[in-house]
């Protein structure tokens, strides 16, 4: 009995210890990563500013092909959008474009099954007809313990995502013929 008590104290405590220390950790969330890519800004902003091209060189498209996409409002710009289901590897969500400001920065608001995140595109000249690309993503966690928890491998899982997506993106614009 005293064992049981004992084990059960423990539990508790470590209980009360995770949660506590999930309130010193970080109530918010930033991934980035950024690529450069050999065409100019207004090139790479019109693939960004649409969501018709994303699985071309989107990094999870290849985790689902049979995933099912439907597009939503203007094909670009502010209000398009674009939902999707597949496996468990992909999930359910939506992104829909927020801001776009040619040919600098589009704002995509996402939702992956009701936890609501910002990814966001930013584009500078790099050189002669090149463009710095950096995608970025935040979300809030609030006080969901287990949210700030995991929140602190999102850099580590994500990261390579967008490593892989703005690889692909880059040899998609950079083997296309200039526009």
């Amino acid at each position: 009995m005293k064992l049981l008590k004992w084990a059960l104290g423990t539990l508790i405590l470590l209980g009360v210890l995770l949660v506590v220390g999930s309130l010193l950790l970080p109530a918010r969330t930033h991934v980035e990563r950024s690529i450069t890519i050999q065409r100019p800004p207004a090139e790479v902003f019109a693939t960004l500013n649409s969501f018709r091209r994303f699985n071309e060189w989107s990094p999870w498209f290849a985790a689902d092909p049979q995933a099912s996409y439907t597009y939503e409002g203007p094909a670009e710009g502010v209000g398009a959008g674009m939902r999707w289901s597949g496996n468990q590897a992909v999930g359910t969500g939506s992104q829909r474009i927020t801001e776009s400001r040619p040919p600098a920065r589009v704002v995509v608001a996402l939702d992956f099954g009701g936890h609501p995140s910002t990814a966001t595109y930013t584009l500078s000249p790099e050189g002669t007809g090149a463009t710095r690309l950096t995608w970025a993503f935040d979300t809030e966690h609030g006080y969901n313990p287990m949210s700030r928890w995991f929140g602190l491998l999102f850099d580590r899982m994500m990261g390579t995502d967008y490593e892989r997506g703005l690889a692909r993106l880059k040899t998609l614009l950079e083997t296309a013929p200039p526009r």
